[in-house]
């Protein structure tokens, strides 16, 4: 299961850079508008500092992270959803992606100009998200007369999406986003049969001047004030610092960061956040082969993550012999952990939990 990734936002705001630290694809990133126009694409892996531990423990010949895929879309312009810079055609790549990353520019660059000519992080924020509420009303019309015509023929579940489409409408009327509204279990499912992009799970990734991070930064309060209200996850990144880590050695960059009194790269946080967001989670396997991350959703029970290996584990389950990865490690392994008796057996309702260790039994 490949987590796929958006990233979007005005011209000149950092996406491109950004994109070539997360990948370090080395895609253009030039100084104008729509550089970026077919959308580059590049799938890394997740951190994830147990799969190393484990593979030591284990003597695995590899190790296989869990994996996100990101998508570097074309830079937005106002009145996008009308047609203006490369309108429909960024937005057709927006909705095939299953989250989206907005990029703000926060830093000043005389060097690099600012499509609106001021930096003013709230205004892009809001010039993005009006451009897509506005392309998602237009495809609300589309569907709203298309469900006219067949409602005629007296199909109960067509008046029922009818009905959806007019809250949605509503909702869209009033610029907002249609993620803040709440759905019912059916609605949820109609959902998914339109590519609604205000639906889909969003973050913020403020790019900012690599000397404010994990700093106090009185220009960027409005815009946390902005978001916290909106209860929307916002990350500070230096998109510049990011694409200088990648050409560092591990050491390195650790040093670096210290020195700049930042915990961690800002790319693991926007990946980790991403994978929550959109409510996955990973179980883990090791042995002398290998050890390896996969992904499954959260609430998925036993059966549905043993398919994730293979279709025949799922249809042929038995059992699971689960144990917490905390008690994996402290007994060094399956051995000393079943003797101890901390390797549960699991059965075909239990819901998998975040970080479980696991053996799946099958009989095909």
């Amino acid at each position: 299961m490949t987590l796929s990734v958006g990233i979007v936002g005005l011209p000149n705001v950092g996406k491109s850079t950004l994109f070539n630290a997360i990948t370090n694809a080395n895609v253009d990133a030039a100084n104008y508008p729509f550089c970026t126009i077919e959308p580059n694409k590049g799938i890394v892996a997740i951190p994830d500092e147990r799969l190393v531990k484990l593979g030591e423990m284990s003597q695995s010949q590899k190790i296989i992270y869990a994996t996100i895929e990101f998508t570097d879309i074309a830079g937005l312009v106002k009145g996008a959803a009308n047609g203006e810079g490369l309108g429909n055609k960024f937005l057709s790549h927006i909705r095939n992606v299953a989250a989206i990353v907005e990029v703000i520019r926060c830093f000043e660059d005389p060097n690099i100009t600012h499509v609106n000519g001021e930096i003013n992080p709230i205004n892009d924020l809001e010039t993005i998200d009006l451009e897509l509420i506005y392309a998602d009303y237009e495809l609300a019309e589309k569907i709203a007369a298309q469900l006219n015509k067949k409602i005629k023929s007296n199909n109960k579940e067509d008046a029922e999406r009818l009905t959806l489409i007019e809250k949605i409408k509503e909702q869209l009327s009033k610029n907002l986003p249609i993620r803040e509204l709440n759905f019912t279990e059916k609605e949820t499912v109609f959902l998914k049969e339109y590519q609604f992009l205000t639906n889909k799970p969003i973050i913020y990734v403020a790019n900012c001047e690599e000397q404010n991070l994990g700093k106090e930064d009185q220009k960027l309060n409005p815009l946390i004030n902005y978001l916290a209200a909106k209860n929307i996850p916002v990350i500070f990144i230096s998109a510049k610092l990011e694409a200088e880590l990648t050409m560092l050695t591990e050491e390195e960059r650790k040093d670096y960061l210290t020195e700049l009194g930042v915990d961690e790269p800002g790319l693991n946080k926007l990946t980790k956040t991403a994978f929550s967001l959109l409510g996955l989670q990973t179980y883990l396997t090791t042995g002398p082969k290998e050890t390896r991350a996969w992904t499954i959703q959260k609430g998925d029970t036993a059966p549905k993550a043993a398919g994730v290996i293979h279709t025949d584990f799922e249809k042929g389950f038995i059992r699971a012999n689960v144990i917490s990865y905390d008690d994996f490690v402290k007994h060094s392994g399956w051995k000393a952990a079943k003797e101890k008796g901390l390797v549960r057996q699991e059965g075909k309702d239990y819901i998998m939990q975040e970080g479980d260790i696991v053996e799946f039994l099958f009989n095909v």
